[in-house]
């Protein structure tokens, strides 16, 4: 029946919601040339100069002195400053980046223990350790995922930092909080360990480590027990 007759009430159409905004993609390699490196990772050039080979010199020694790897992949070497101090210190280190303007970069004589390669690809081995630092907030959250399962396939131990908080970076596409990385690791049964601190790298850094069925059931308890623990504080 119309109601558009003589004071008859219209009735009112159901508002279209708008659509909703696609999830954000992973930038492709070509983000990462030299103006990226020059000006989009952070106040200081990314460069092998004093500031920076001191810093993965530093991350080096604390990588050789707490934790011993004789084989390390580093997921996202860029210009392969952390592969150098470790190889310096007589660790096996190699590296992959999906940018070919950063392996471009990378001296001659190591050359050969960096070369361009993707995270969502299997690694060419396994390793006593894999660092993957400020990498995966670059990825997708999809991609993230396939990620997280390329590192924990090809290794036991990973040290891990992803920004929390840098949302104004172009090619930050999958910025989270640490819990969210806890939370994915832990899904592949990885956990991590609260012994170690990794502040040497960021204040956000974490080492995760594969563990047996009885400590990933003890670990869930104890998040539970933490996470009841805090409700009831509120």
């Amino acid at each position: 029946m119309s109601t558009s007759g003589s004071g008859a009430a219209s009735t009112p159409l159901p508002s279209t919601p708008p659509p909703s905004s696609p999830p954000p993609s992973t930038p492709p390699p070509d983000a990462y040339d030299a103006a990226y490196y020059a000006g989009g990772c952070g106040p200081h050039p990314y460069r092998r100069d004093d500031r920076w080979m001191s810093f993965f010199g530093d991350v080096a020694d604390r990588i050789v002195a707490d934790i011993g790897p004789k084989t390390v992949m580093d997921l996202g070497c860029a210009i392969g400053m952390l592969v150098e101090a470790l190889r310096e210190r007589g660790v096996d280190a190699r590296g992959i980046d999906v940018s070919e303007y950063a392996i471009g970069q990378v001296p001659a004589d190591l050359s050969a223990y960096c070369t361009v390669g993707s995270a969502l690809e299997p690694l060419p081995g396994r390793y006593d350790l894999i660092t993957c630092i400020e990498i995966l907030e670059h990825l997708s959250a999809e991609d993230g995922e396939r990620a997280l399962d390329v590192l924990c396939a090809h290794t036991d131990d990973i040290l891990f930092s992803s920004s929390p908080t840098d949302l104004d970076e172009p090619t930050h596409v999958n910025v989270q909080p640490p819990e969210y990385w806890a939370t994915a690791f832990a899904r592949r049964g990885f956990v991590r360990d609260d012994d170690f601190d990794a502040a040497f790298i960021s204040p956000w850094a974490v080492r995760f480590r594969k563990a047996g069925r009885a400590k990933r059931i003890r670990m869930w308890f104890q998040r539970r027990f933490a996470h009841v623990a805090n409700r009831q504080r509120k």
